[in-house]
């Protein structure tokens, strides 16, 4: 008797600890959405964009626009940069909000966008934001070469 009531019990709990372990965690599920939501980086939608127009930075001439509004001092922004040539994200493209010297400014990092061929890049304002304040560009070619330019925010 004792032996078939052990044997029910290990049962049970081999039927819970499976259905428990087929269902995905909320961790899991979060980790999933994430690699999701990098894989269709290239589908999501920028929102209103406010073109800034082409800008010389070195020897290139590179067109950007601005989305998430306007630049505020502890906000979020949105800079969409597209390079003269298409190296399939090879480039890699910083930008950040102030002046040259990066003072109390958030570096952030592009992300390559395949089916736009642009990089986008979300930084935070300084706060208090300097005067004089620009968007800063960091481009670095796969052949290391580095040239950084700045031009007028909206």
């Amino acid at each position: 008797m004792k032996k078939t009531i052990s044997l029910i019990t290990l049962a049970a709990a081999s039927s819970a600890l499976l259905l428990t372990s087929c269902k995905p965690s909320a961790e899991s599920e979060e980790q999933a959405n994430d690699a999701s939501s990098a894989e269709n980086h290239d589908e999501h939608d920028h929102g209103v964009e406010t073109n800034l127009g082409t800008f010389k930075i070195g020897e290139l001439a590179v067109e950007a626009a601005q989305a998430h509004g306007e630049v505020e001092a502890g906000k979020e922004s949105h800079l969409i940069i597209k390079l003269p040539y298409n190296d399939q994200g090879e480039t890699l493209v910083r930008a950040w909000i102030g002046l040259a010297d990066r003072t109390l400014s958030s570096i952030g990092k592009g992300e390559y966008a395949p089916s736009h061929n642009d990089y986008d890049i979300h930084m935070v304002a300084p706060d208090p934001l300097p005067e004089d304040s620009q968007w800063w560009i960091d481009i670095e070619k796969p052949n290391g070469t580095n040239i950084v330019g700045s031009f007028p925010f909206h």
